[in-house]
């Protein structure tokens, strides 16, 4: 694919996400050349603390997303808690958009929210990661995603996640196309966003 595609990269992420995302986005170089989202399961109050370890680590620019903030290369958005992610595409340009519906899969944020979000974007490619987690969160949002667009998916394998739950569940689905130890998940979406 040629320079001219536009990617995304998006992340879901819940129980030992916190200590998953600082390897993973610690990892990503500051010359990404795409944005990057992620929900990990949170309670309100919580992620704007995560927000700021995750920044102090990080090559990139990395924000609890605020409503409206226009979706920008070498920026990280992390979802705020509570509160479910969508991608919004207007006037040209792609917006966080958040919305308040009741929790799914038992959780608020919950990434199909996200993924499903993206399905409608601008963007011809999603870079998808699912890490570590309990349930099977993602799933649904990644397949939905894949029936519209080129979809690329990574799965946190088995031995380096604290919980198999959402990683085994988008296996099992047969939509994953890298099963990686947690260190590798970086450079993997690095070389997947510059082919």
């Amino acid at each position: 694919m040629g320079s001219n595609v536009r990617r995304i990269v998006a992340i879901a992420t819940s129980t030992g996400g916190p200590r998953a995302l600082q390897t993973v986005v610690a990892g990503l170089p500051g010359d990404l050349g795409v944005p990057v989202l992620i929900v990990q399961h949170m309670p309100v109050g919580f992620t704007e603390a995560l927000a700021a370890r995750l920044d102090s680590i990080s090559p990139l620019k990395v924000v609890e997303a605020a409503n409206n903030d226009l979706i920008i290369a070498n920026k990280v958005y992390l979802c705020r808690g509570g509160i479910h992610m969508n991608v919004e595409y207007r006037t040209g340009n792609h917006y966080i958009r958040y919305s308040d519906e009741r929790p799914r899969e038992g959780v608020k944020p919950c990434a199909n929210y996200m993924y499903e979000s993206l399905a409608s974007s601008h963007y011809d490619e999603v870079v998808c990661a699912v890490l570590t987690g309990m349930g099977c969160d993602g799933t649904a949002g990644i397949g939905a995603l894949a029936r519209a667009k080129n979809v690329y998916v990574i799965a946190q394998n088995a031995e380096s996640c604290a919980v198999f739950g959402m990683p085994k569940s988008i296996i099992n689905a047969g939509i994953v196309d890298k099963e990686l130890t947690l260190s590798l998940v970086a450079n993997e979406i690095a070389r997947k966003v510059r082919i």
